[in-house]
């Protein structure tokens, strides 16, 4: 069995090439990534759903916009929490504690560190539990999912660009401009497929 290097925590950018609709133009930050499969949610597809109007208690935490995510098309009657807790970036990522990473201390209860300060949020703890330390949260319906070797097959093919996730990316006000934000912050040629018209046709 070949070791799968984990992407977890890294970004998802779909290439001008990748032909599912399901991911044009999306950005899906990896929130799982192993010989398993792996599994995410897309950054930059808001629905018209206010998070009030089906998760009320959490609507006040929710960043702006304050609407439901679609994750992907996997399970779309289920909903995720995404947030990042400011201060806890880096402390036990990968270094001397690495082993850390799932233990109760490791941030505030109720929220399970994905990387750095990125973690997924339980949606049946009491939303108080988390006010106080969470900067941003994000709900997702649905998530988007591949696979054993799936996602490396899609890799190998080119339809995706990886590159590092930053805290802002997932409460990003702007998601309809994450895709070019993203690629423009990049210091190679990834930087020039941000200006990829929306119409292939016309390159």
């Amino acid at each position: 069995m070949t070791e799968v290097s984990s992407l977890t925590g890294r970004l998802l950018v779909a290439t001008p090439a990748l032909a599912d609709p399901n991911f044009d133009r999306a950005v899906v930050l990896l929130l799982d990534h192993d010989e398993e499969g792996s599994l995410g949610v897309v950054l930059n597809r808001p629905t018209p759903v206010g998070v009030a109007d089906i998760l009320q208690p959490w609507a006040e935490l929710a960043g702006e916009p304050g609407v439901v995510f679609q994750g992907g098309p996997v399970s779309l009657d289920s909903a995720l929490g995404v947030a990042v807790v400011p201060g806890e970036a880096g402390e036990h990522d990968g270094g001397p504690m690495g082993d850390g990473a799932d233990t109760d201390g490791d941030g505030p209860l109720g929220w399970r560190r994905v990387h750095g300060a990125i973690g997924l949020v339980d949606l049946e703890a009491p939303p108080e539990l988390l006010s106080a330390e969470l900067g941003s949260l994000r709900i997702f319906a649905g998530y988007a999912g591949w696979g054993p070797g799936q996602l490396e097959e899609e890799l190998t093919e080119g339809a995706w660009y990886v590159v590092e996730s930053e805290p802002g990316d997932v409460s990003s006000p702007s998601p309809e401009r994450l895709w070019r934000a993203v690629l423009r912050r990049q210091r190679n040629e990834l930087a020039m497929v941000a200006t990829y018209p929306d119409d292939p046709s016309l390159n």
